[in-house]
């Protein structure tokens, strides 16, 4: 019984293992089967040496020049801004996701509704009207001037790609987080202040560590798309700064498929070891066990 009872498991596995590997195993291994061979599809390491030894000059505040790695330089600005960008959405995302944890049916459903319809327009359309509010003579500075107020850049900079990357992917922080609140039993909140806990000991003590597995899927889910989004700081930052996925498109569109290949396959293994850290940390944390 127990072997049949195995076997029909399997059965009902194999469809998704056979959609698996048609639509992800194979191909990341023809990205890497591109990575490490040239044009004439010999085996070489030349797009990886490149990739850490390629330099670049540049201009210093005070005018001067000095070189830099070129793409170990955008692949830490990409890191940082996702950085800044998912800070930015799990501080603002918590204390809103506890609300809507807290609230009544009805204004959950509410709040869920405006958190989601952003999500059902097209992501170049959300991009274009971020641009139109941020453009010097946009939205923002058209209400700035109204108050008498001198008008800020904003469009080019990083600050412009940050606050693209915190809208679009903000919903991805505040699900996950949410959803974890929302089984919370409140049980627990009250025996906390039996206990003698106040507000503050509550939040740190017991909902914060209980809403861990939510807050790492939610900063795995808005940091992966932030390092690798190329769109956005395309449009929002004018295109004066390379993030690695700009990288990656430029390199694809000047037909330099075998570099370009290389980029993606080193992402997409920066990937998955942020993935793997993520699911060791929430391990760790919330289930005391190892990987």
């Amino acid at each position: 019984m127990s072997r049949r009872k195995h076997g029909a498991q399997w059965a009902l596995l194999s469809p998704y293992g056979v959609w698996s590997v048609i639509f992800l195993v194979v191909p990341l291994a023809f990205v890497a089967y591109y990575a490490f061979t040239d044009n004439g599809f010999a085996f070489t390491t030349e797009n990886l040496t490149r990739f850490f030894t390629a330099k670049s000059s540049v201009t210093n505040a005070d005018g001067s020049t000095r070189e830099v790695y070129t793409y170990l330089l955008i692949c830490l600005r990409s890191l940082k801004l996702a950085a800044i960008s998912t800070v930015i959405c799990l501080l603002l995302g918590y204390p809103l996701a506890y609300i809507m944890a807290r609230a009544h049916a009805r204004t959950q459903r509410m709040l869920l509704t405006l958190i989601m319809i952003p999500m059902w327009m097209n992501f170049l359309i959300r991009t274009y009207a971020w641009m139109t509010i941020l453009q010097d003579t946009g939205i923002l500075n058209g209400f700035l001037g109204a108050l008498h107020i001198s008008p800020v850049h904003i469009i080019g900079t990083e600050g412009a790609v940050v606050i693209g990357m915190v809208y679009d992917y903000f919903p991805y922080m505040v699900l996950p987080i949410y959803s974890g609140l929302a089984k919370l039993d409140v049980k627990l909140l009250e025996a906390a202040r039996d206990l003698g806990c106040n507000s503050a000991g509550v939040l740190r003590r017991v909902i914060f560590p209980l809403s861990l597995p939510g807050v790492l899927s939610g900063v795995t889910m808005v940091l992966i798309p932030s390092i690798s989004t190329f769109y956005i700081s395309q449009k929002l930052g004018n295109g004066k700064f390379f993030l690695i996925g700009d990288a990656i498109e430029g390199q694809y569109t000047a037909n330099n498929l075998h570099f370009a290949a290389l980029m993606a396959f080193l992402l997409m293994l920066a990937l998955l070891l942020c993935m793997a850290l993520m699911k060791r940390l929430t391990n760790r944390l919330v289930y005391g066990g190892g990987a």
